[in-house]
């Protein structure tokens, strides 16, 4: 099977990550696999594409920037040279682009948001008339799923499919590094008012007065530069300088959460954060906020989910947590490897409809 994966931009961030893992899993399997974007490559992925490259998928992204119809012709040329036999589109922009194609390649959406998208009007209207061209729709969420049917309608095929985590990389992180002198609290995850990396640092202000020896580590895509300001004034205005370091995006993922004591996730909404499940597969302990899409890690050993906007409360959760050991969690059904697995199966379903007997 010839399978091309369209992302909006190669970027280290949860969807782009999760479309490289599934990627290389197809392709180990025995399938020709593509992964092309609308956008150009940024920095960070650089290490990602020539993981990919290394395996075989062919990586065809544009060198600069395009208008709308620049997209179109580019995605149009990509669907041409590979001649793939099903598309995976992740995310609603790359979505609705590949389906604004006259093309009669069999299209699969794969909505990642944690937002309802269809709240804008423009892409609400867009879903709408463009929504029977995607013989299928995946969503890495139950909420996906009823935003969908709440704002568009219902579909013929809409199927959930928790994302995965690669288990094997991050067990292999469970055994934290030897001990630098001080202990660490860190936040993955890009830099956008959702993920709420101010709570974290108001939170961890009366942590560093109570312990002289915690650090705390933000890191992730500066994709909201005002937001990213707001963060390194707040650190500058609480003098927590010497305490706290905003960094970009880390390729060391695995190792980072090695060398940590706890892990911080305060997002306002996620759709199925592979953040989140790479924590948990490392076994860190974890403070979260109390949302939908985090509770089904509620009764998991060393996880609190709590209001992380009351910054006392969020505080000492994490100052607990520093003293908790790391632990193994039960993730059934959230790998990497059962998300390829059923990614395939819908494809094989979408170019082999069965037939029924009467």
């Amino acid at each position: 099977m010839r399978i091309l994966q369209v992302i909006l931009a190669p970027r280290l961030s949860g969807a782009e990550v999760l479309a490289k893992g599934v990627a290389i899993g197809h392709q180990r399997g025995g399938h020709d696999v593509c992964i092309t974007s609308l956008m150009p490559e940024h920095d960070d992925f650089q290490h990602i594409s020539a993981e990919l490259r290394a395996n075989n998928v062919v990586c065809f992204f544009p060198q600069r920037s395009l208008g709308k119809i620049g997209r179109l012709v580019f995605l149009h040329r990509a669907i041409r040279q590979f001649k793939p036999d099903i598309i995976f589109a992740h995310a609603t922009i790359p979505a609705l682009y590949v389906r604004a194609l006259p093309t009669r390649v069999p299209i699969v959406w794969v909505m990642h948001s944690g937002a309802n998208d269809f709240a804008n009007n423009a892409l609400l209207f867009a879903e709408r008339l463009l929504s029977g061209r995607a013989k299928a729709v995946i969503g890495v969420s139950q909420k996906n799923i009823d935003d969908y049917v709440k704002e568009v309608g219902s579909h013929p095929s809409m199927i959930v499919v928790p994302n995965g985590v690669d288990i094997l990389r991050f067990e292999q992180a469970s055994e934290p590094l030897p001990s630098t002198g001080f202990r660490q609290i860190v936040q993955i995850g890009r830099y956008i008012p959702e993920k709420n990396q101010l709570q974290t640092v108001r939170a961890f202000s009366p942590v560093a007065a109570a312990d002289p020896d915690v650090r705390l580590l933000l890191c992730g895509v500066i994709e909201n530069l005002e937001y990213h300001a707001a963060i390194l004034k707040l650190v500058e205005d609480l003098k927590l300088t010497d305490r706290v370091k905003v960094i970009g995006p880390q390729s060391n993922v695995a190792e980072i959460l090695r060398g940590s004591h706890a892990f911080a996730m305060p997002s306002s909404f996620e759709a199925h954060s592979i953040g989140f499940l790479e924590a948990l597969a490392s076994g860190i302990p974890v403070v979260g906020n109390a949302i939908p899409s985090f509770a089904f890690a509620n009764d998991f050993p060393g996880v609190e989910l709590l209001d992380t906007s009351d910054a006392d409360t969020y505080g000492r959760a994490l100052l607990d947590a520093l003293s908790q050991p790391r632990t193994t969690r039960p993730l059934n059904g959230l790998t990497l490897q059962s998300t390829a697995d059923r990614y395939l199966a819908i494809a094989c379903d979408v170019l082999n409809p069965r037939v029924g007997l009467s």
